[in-house]
C-alpha cells in the first residue's frame, strides 16, 4: 500500500475506542473513520448508580468530538446497514465508505423473544432504562420487585448477569436507607440453579448467602415461560411482581443479517483468536458482537473488549503489512459487583478465580476507576 491505511471502525463502545487508541499508538498516519449514530460513549456500568441518584444522565454521557479530533478520526454519524466487496466497503445511512481494513465493534442485542417481555424493564439497554426504574421506585409505596436474567441457549458467553446482581442489591440497600425495605419484598430469578456461574463456584455461593442475608427470596432452576401485567411465569410456578428487571440473553445485530459474515449458533460473529472474523481477510470483531474461541466463562464486559482490541489493532497493521498476526488476548474476568455502599471483587483467569468479600474499599475503587476510565476521552 503506498497510501495511509484506510481503518474503519463500526461503533462508539468500549470496543470501539480502545481500537482506536491502540491503533493511534501503533501508527500516527492511519485515517481512521468511526462510523456510530452518536459522537458519544455511554458509560453504562455506572447506570447501576442512576436509581439511587449517585449518577445522572448528564455524569455518564462522554461528548466524543474533542477526542476524535485529537487521535485525528473522522466520525461519520450513520447506521451501519450491511457490507459489500468482501467487507472493504461498509453500507450506511450516511453513504459507503471504502476501507483497507474493518473492525466490527457494534456490540450485541437483546433477545426479546419472551411473551410479554415489554412488561420487563432490560436495565443494560441503556440510561433510559435505568432512570425508568428510578422513577418506578420512587412512584411505589411497596410491593414485590422482580430482578432476573437468562442467557442465549445456543451460545454460553452470550450473557451479561453481573450488573442485574448490583441492581437487586443496591436497591436494597437503597430502600433500607430510605426506611421502606420492609413494605418490599425482592425476589431474584433465574432460570439456572446456580447463576452466576461464570463468575465461579466460589462467587455463587456468596451472591446466594448475600441474598439470604438481606432477605432477599429466590426463584431459581425454572425455565421463563412469559410475563404478565404484574406476573413472572415459569416452568415451576409463577409470582406476582410489582416492577420486574430483566435481562435477556444477547445476540447479534440486527444489520449482521443483510451480510454473508459467518455467525455462530447464537448469532455472534466468528472469530479466532486473533479476532480475525473467519474467512474475510483484514475483518476484525471486537466485543460483543463477537464470538471468540476461549472457555465458556469468558465474560461479555468492557474489559474483556479492551483486551480484544488491543489484539486486533495489532494483527489489523500486522495484516495490512503483510507480517504474521499472532497477537493474542486471555480471558480474564474482573469485575467489582457493586452494592451502594460496598462491593464484591471477583476476578477470574484460566489459573485463578478469587473472591474477595463485600468492602466500602471496593465501592470506592469502582468510582475511581470509572473516573479514571472516562478522563481518557473527556
Amino acid at each position: 500500500m503506498n497510501h495511509p491505511a484506510r481503518i474503519t471502525i463500526l461503533g462508539a463502545g468500549f470496543g470501539a475506542l480502545s481500537t482506536v487508541r491502540a491503533l493511534r499508538q501503533r501508527d500516527a498516519s492511519a485515517e481512521i473513520t468511526l462510523v456510530a449514530p452518536r459522537a458519544e460513549l455511554h458509560y453504562l456500568p455506572g447506570i447501576i448508580w442512576i436509581p439511587s441518584g449517585l449518577r445522572t444522565r448528564e455524569q455518564l454521557i462522554v461528548p466524543l468530538a474533542p477526542f476524535f479530533e485529537r487521535l485525528r478520526v473522522r466520525h461519520v454519524a450513520a447506521e451501519v446497514t450491511g457490507l459489500q466487496d468482501g467487507g472493504r466497503t461498509v453500507l450506511t445511512t450516511g453513504g459507503d465508505i471504502a476501507n483497507d481494513a474493518l473492525v466490527i465493534a457494534t456490540g450485541g442485542r437483546f433477545l426479546k423473544k419472551l411473551p410479554g417481555i415489554e412488561h420487563a424493564i432490560t436495565p443494560c439497554e441503556g440510561i433510559a432504562a435505568a432512570e425508568q426504574i428510578r422513577d418506578r421506585l420512587r412512584a411505589l409505596q411497596g410491593g414485590t420487585i422482580a430482578v432476573g436474567f437468562a442467557g442465549n441457549p445456543n451460545e454460553p458467553m452470550a450473557v451479561r448477569g453481573g450488573p442485574m446482581f448490583e441492581f437487586l442489591f443496591g436497591i436494597d440497600t437503597q430502600l433500607r436507607r430510605e426506611g421502606r425495605r420492609e413494605r418490599f419484598e425482592l425476589v431474584f430469578f433465574n432460570p439456572s440453579q446456580e447463576p452466576g456461574n461464570r463468575l465461579g463456584a466460589q462467587a455463587v455461593q456468596h451472591l446466594l448467602a448475600e441474598m439470604a442475608r438481606r432477605g432477599i427470596r429466590t426463584h431459581l432452576g425454572h425455565k421463563m415461560q412469559r410475563f404478565e401485567a404484574g406476573k413472572v411465569v415459569t416452568e415451576g410456578g409463577a409470582f406476582a411482581a410489582d416492577l420486574i428487571l430483566f435481562m435477556p440473553g444477547m445476540t447479534g445485530n440486527a444489520w449482521f443479517d443483510q451480510t454473508e459474515l459467518p455467525r455462530s449458533p447464537g448469532g455472534l460473529l466468528r472469530a479466532d483468536a486473533q479476532c480475525r472474523v473467519e474467512g474475510w481477510e483484514h475483518v476484525y470483531v471486537v466485543g460483543d458482537s463477537g464470538s471468540f474461541p476461549g472457555p465458556d466463562w469468558m465474560p461479555k464486559q468492557a474489559h474483556m473488549a479492551d483486551l480484544q482490541a488491543r489484539a486486533a489493532a495489532q494483527n489489523l497493521l500486522d495484516g495490512l503489512a503483510g507480517r504474521p498476526q499472532t497477537a493474542g488476548f486471555e480471558p480474564e474476568l474482573a469485575c467489582i459487583i457493586d452494592a451502594l455502599d460496598q462491593g464484591t471483587l471477583v476476578w477470574r483467569t484460566p489459573r485463578r478465580n478469587v473472591v474477595l468479600p463485600p468492602s466500602r474499599l471496593f465501592h470506592w475503587a469502582k468510582r475511581a476507576f470509572e473516573r479514571r476510565y472516562l478522563r481518557q476521552y473527556r
